[in-house]
């Protein structure tokens, strides 16, 4: 599971991402219209950026239960209906993660030996936050389904999403 100063090292990690795609965008659109230059760089490391900044995010966004759900339908369910529901969906989800690690891990692969044009990075670095992300998530995922499976699963988590009734 994702514990708090793990949570807290992503969401670090975020802010400096989006300081550093800051700071590369802004410079580069100042020197390109103030001094007719700009910095070569700039647009494909913003790219790779905005790609760690995108998962992590996401990775983050499940962590807190940010993601869009179907809080309405959920909520209309009996608690044993929300059980279930949760249940197959965190399946689904752990599915899915699986799914996407391993096809994540074999483009990696494949993409190591291609390199980005400009920077020369190995474009497996576009990848590689999906099988972090899929392994993060997947985690997530197993967690709650071992707790739903043990009973140690409070109703109140049943209708995901921060402050989601069960009533």
């Amino acid at each position: 599971m994702i514990t708090a100063p793990l949570s807290r090292a992503v969401e670090v990690l975020l802010v400096l991402l989006l300081g550093t795609m800051v700071v590369l965008v802004f410079g580069n659109v100042v020197l390109r219209y103030g001094f007719n230059s700009g910095i070569v760089f700039s647009e494909e490391m913003s790219r790779f950026v905005f790609v760690w900044l995108t998962m992590f995010g996401a990775l983050l966004a499940m962590r807190e239960r940010a993601h869009l759900g179907m809080t309405s339908v959920i909520a209309a369910l009996p608690p044993a209906g929300r059980r279930v529901a949760r249940f197959a969906s965190d399946a689904l989800i752990l599915g899915c993660c699986a799914l996407l690690a391993h096809g994540a891990w074999k483009q990696a692969v494949i993409a190591f030996d291609d390199h980005a044009p400009v920077t020369g990075l190995s474009m497996a670095w576009m990848v590689g936050p999906l099988v972090l992300v899929a392994v993060g998530m997947g985690a997530l995922a197993a967690t709650d389904l071992w707790r739903q499976a043990t009973g140690r699963f409070p109703a109140e988590e049943l209708v995901p999403g921060p402050g989601a009734s069960t009533e």
